[in-house]
């Protein structure tokens, strides 16, 4: 009378499936060929024959604060355009650090690695800046975003300032963990407070 169902394949929640980064947006209108040919140099000069040709070093307009980043194992380098008004060497400086990431990356193979460990700091030896530090010191200056919402506790009256609006039921966590346990309650509901 009724048809049988067809047993259903048992798959993995995507909650348990392994996440990867997003991988870059590699723009050809931003890709800088004269650091990419010195990068294809430096990695070849060390041995890396299969990295240095596939590296590609590229300006990305959309960092603020980051000088560099290196994505393993894409084999590519974005640089921020702000370095361009800093001196050379610091250009330079950056380019060979995040270099250096690829280069103890290939070095190690599938081994897990640490992102600024001792392989990290052999390869910024092998490329001229041994000693380099994880961190730069540029003045790059950090965006402001202005806060226009405003939203209050009715129960403690603390005001917590957002960029963006609350689009869903959000409450005080300190009232909700003092007086409910930690649960959700709505008499501490944040209200939204005129600007």
């Amino acid at each position: 009378m009724g048809r049988k169902k067809e047993p259903s394949i048992l798959t993995w929640p995507s909650i348990f499936k392994k996440r990867r980064r997003n991988r870059p947006v590699i723009r050809p209108n931003a890709q800088d060929h004269a650091l990419t040919a010195w990068c294809d140099e430096a990695a070849k000069s060390l041995g890396l024959r299969d990295l240095g040709e596939r590296v590609v070093v590229a300006w990305n307009g959309r960092m603020q604060t980051t000088a560099g980043r290196a994505w393993w194992p894409d084999r590519y380098i974005e640089l921020n355009p702000k370095l361009k008004d800093c001196p050379p060497e610091e250009l330079w400086r950056t380019l060979k650090h995040e270099l250096a990431h690829l280069v103890a990356y290939e070095r190690a193979g599938r081994r897990r690695i640490d992102p600024h460990g001792g392989e990290w700091q052999q390869a910024c030896a092998d490329l001229g800046i041994a000693g380099e530090q994880p961190f730069h010191n540029l003045p790059f200056k950090r965006r402001r975003m202005k806060r226009n919402h405003a939203y209050i506790c009715p129960n403690c009256l603390v005001t917590l300032h957002r960029v963006r609006p609350i689009q869903r039921a959000v409450a005080c966590y300190s009232c909700c963990k003092k007086y409910n346990k930690g649960n959700y309650h709505e008499r501490f509901r944040l209200m939204e407070r005129r600007m």
